[in-house]
């Protein structure tokens, strides 16, 4: 038997096949652009600003998206970057701001994600309350990190999608997760191509070493040959307009954020232009 079939087995328990549930979000897309929109400092963080409030955190998200969809883009995901230095574990606050956030600012014509960093029992919990399409998070290895070191738990996350009976909701899974590296031996390459079998992805994801800074194009290369060709392989930082059309010779899609900010900035506000030019050179 195939490793592409052995996979396929595994996944249909819940009665879905290998990477159907990409396919529903992104029905007749061939390599799906999202973008991301991210929140500034949520309640408790260092970088809150207890001036704008919650109701100023809304209106800065509601305006990004905006953006965003008017540049063409084929989904968003919201996420709390700016809630550095980042924690494991959400607090309450930040978990409920999260929710008001994406229920408030979610677009109503393209689908739309949600990323805790870096709980993924939380962004799970988000996306049900939402009714997002899928989440983004790091939930396999174990890593050393600026967070301290770190062992998230796919067993636990997916049984929880389960119990929640929310198998409409796809996990893309990032296996080379920024700010952090392995301490294991095996390439990036050999990882993804057992977390294909063993964790059940939705997605794998791409990235290079933080926000903003694309992987190794031989490394997303690698990953993509290494993975049955049924399981998406997304570049998930450091596309710019100026590299996207390289990076999309090997990936299935990509996800964006600080390139289409003002100054290429990550924490800034998006720029419409930026945004369009992105686009533009993604689609020829």
């Amino acid at each position: 038997m195939s490793t592409s079939q052995s996979v396929q087995d595994s996944a249909r328990g819940d009665g879905v096949t290998l990477g159907e549930r990409f396919r529903r979000i992104f029905p007749g897309t061939a390599k799906p652009l999202i973008a991301m929109a991210h929140l500034p400092a949520l309640p408790g963080t260092p970088l809150y600003s207890a001036e704008e409030g919650v109701a100023g955190l809304v209106r800065q998200v509601r305006e990004d998206v905006a953006v965003l969809v008017d540049a063409g883009f084929d989904a968003v995901m919201f996420c709390n970057e700016n809630d550095r230095p980042y924690a494991l574990k959400a607090d309450l606050v930040g978990a409920a701001v999260m929710a008001r956030v994406v229920a408030e600012c979610a677009p109503s014509d393209i689908p739309y994600g949600v990323d805790y960093l870096w709980d993924p029992e939380c962004a799970l919990a988000a996306a049900v309350a939402t009714e997002a399409s899928f989440i983004r998070e790091v939930v396999t290895g174990t890593w050393e990190s600026d967070m301290g070191s770190w062992s998230p738990d796919a067993a636990a996350l997916l049984r929880r999608r389960r119990t929640l009976d929310a198998g409409q909701i796809a996990v893309f899974m990032n296996v080379t997760p920024e700010f952090a590296s392995t301490t294991g031996r095996r390439t990036a390459a050999d990882v993804a191509r057992s977390v294909a079998v063993s964790s059940l992805p939705d997605a794998i994801l791409v990235s290079g070493p933080m926000a903003g800074a694309q992987p190794e194009a031989s490394t997303l290369a690698e990953i993509r040959h290494a993975v049955p060709s049924e399981v998406p392989v997304l570049l998930n930082t450091g596309a710019t307009a100026a590299n996207i059309a390289a990076f999309l010779e090997h990936a299935d899609g990509c996800i964006v954020g600080s390139s289409l900010k003002k100054d290429g900035y990550t924490w800034n506000p998006v720029d419409p232009e930026r945004a369009r030019a992105f686009v533009d050179a993604a689609r020829r």
